[in-house]
């Protein structure tokens, strides 16, 4: 497998085993790991450094789209990943639009994962 230019990865997402079983399969290849139970909380802590978002499109409160749309300054130099388990095309085509990178289906596939993150963030081909 191609090696990829690791970095700091948020993931949100409201799902506690999504969020710990993301955490461990991108530790083991090499990646700091942040969780966040909710857009409000990435939000609050987000300190505007480097990294890739890995954000869930369902959650209460705010879906990801929501999150996107209304914080694109924040997100400016932040590749997002958007996670779901049924993505509707309108609501891509509006994700799309509102500056995410890609689409990832749940449950994520590693390599798929990997993949994208290759694209994202660099690294070998």
């Amino acid at each position: 497998m191609a090696e990829i230019a690791a970095g700091r990865i948020h993931v949100v997402d409201d799902d506690e085993s999504v969020r710990d079983s993301l955490k461990f399969l991108l530790r083991l290849y090499g990646f700091e790991v942040d969780l966040y139970a909710s857009c409000q909380d990435f939000a609050a802590d987000f300190d505007g450094g480097p990294g890739c978002l890995l954000l869930d499109q369902h959650m209460p409160g705010m879906t990801g789209v929501e999150f996107v749309e209304g914080h694109r300054a924040l997100l400016r130099d932040v590749p997002v990943l958007m996670m779901s388990a049924n993505m509707e095309a309108e609501t891509r085509d509006r994700a799309l639009r509102a500056g995410v990178a890609g689409f990832l289906d749940k449950p994520v596939d590693t390599g798929r994962l990997l993949d994208e993150l290759r694209r994202l963030l660099g690294g070998p081909a």
